[in-house]
């Protein structure tokens, strides 16, 4: 059977995948009620995968469950995180508690926080005036805005947002493209980059066809792989990816591939195969459907340029992202 075992550069799944969660999400009773806000796609299937790092910051920075409210006061630029009930100003220490623990936070290969939160909400966190009630979604947890700052390319999601499954799929997508990248052989060659590239060749396709050909183009003339030249190629790689892919991009990558079968597979067969891809571009069959046909073709007639693509399993089969798609 086609096993991501078999994918070239993928040996190093032996190593666990380390991934940082809002501790709520895990079932700890530690938000400001005193209650939890346990995650089911977390819990019960990304969990068979991955190791987690549950923290808390407002617990972490020494507050009590339960506690008092906190919330983001100012700007978007000038954003604060205050005691609602005694006014305490504890953005700096919020800030902190990601600055002091690089060396977990260094491990990881995404993180998912939990939504709304002052001090993890990603996005369209309330910001309040500073003498009144009035307020905007406009404003990003302290804790999160703090390490989008130290980790740039770092796959981070909502658990709110995981609900949806092409959000769902595509974060998973992204945890294993970046969790490939920190386990590439240091100090990083560039034989080990232009495989890392031309691996996830078609993905990139399907997210960002001028991305793909631009970092290629500058890897090619790059002469040393410096640490600049690193930190910028994995930063637009990982943004290239963010967003999921249309179904129009990923018929087009899947309509290339289907040429690699065709002095394999007779003129039914080809038929058969081309309109399912059809079928999925109309969104009546998922994107799994044509991709197990593939694979399967992949298995009778194997290719070494296309088993080396993440494309055809960029995560474990059995998380089932791509029914959904």
């Amino acid at each position: 059977m086609f096993d991501k075992t078999n994918l070239k550069g993928l040996g190093m799944l032996q190593e666990p995948v380390y991934v940082g969660i809002s501790a709520c999400l895990t079932g700890q009773n530690v938000r400001y009620d005193g209650g939890h806000k346990a995650n089911d796609f977390c819990q019960n299937q990304l969990a068979k995968h991955v190791e987690y790092l549950p923290l808390c910051p407002e617990v972490g920075i020494g507050m009590a469950v339960p506690r008092p409210t906190i919330r983001l006061v100012g700007t978007p630029e000038e954003t604060r995180a205050v005691v609602q009930k005694t006014g305490e100003d504890v953005t700096e220490r919020l800030a902190n508690f990601a600055s002091v623990r690089t060396s977990q936070l260094d491990k990881l290969s995404g993180y998912v926080l939990c939504a709304k939160s002052p001090s993890c909400g990603m996005e369209r966190v309330r910001l309040y005036n500073e003498e009144s009630n009035a307020n905007r979604k406009e404003g990003m947890g302290i804790f999160a805005a703090r390490l989008r700052e130290l980790y740039p390319a770092l796959p981070m999601e909502e658990d709110g947002r995981l609900n949806d499954p092409a959000l769902r799929e595509n974060f998973v997508l992204r945890l294993y493209v970046y969790f490939e990248w920190k386990n590439l052989p240091q100090p990083i060659t560039k034989r080990d980059l232009y495989q890392f590239h031309a691996r996830h060749k078609l993905l990139l396709l399907a997210h960002n066809q001028p991305v793909y050909r631009a970092l290629g183009k500058e890897l090619a003339e790059q002469q040393e792989l410096h640490e600049g030249f690193l930190t910028n190629y994995i930063f637009r790689l990982m943004r290239a990816l963010t967003g999921p892919a249309s179904r129009r991009d990923h018929t087009n990558v899947l309509q290339h591939v289907q040429g690699y079968f065709r002095k394999h597979i007779d003129s039914k067969q080809r038929t058969a195969l081309a309109n399912l891809i059809l079928d999925y571009r109309k969104g009546t069959e998922p994107l799994a459907a044509p991709l197990t046909m593939m694979r399967h073709y992949l298995n009778l007639y194997p290719d070494a340029y296309l088993e080396s693509q993440s494309y055809f399993q960029p995560y474990p089969d059995d998380l089932k992202l791509r029914y959904g798609l």
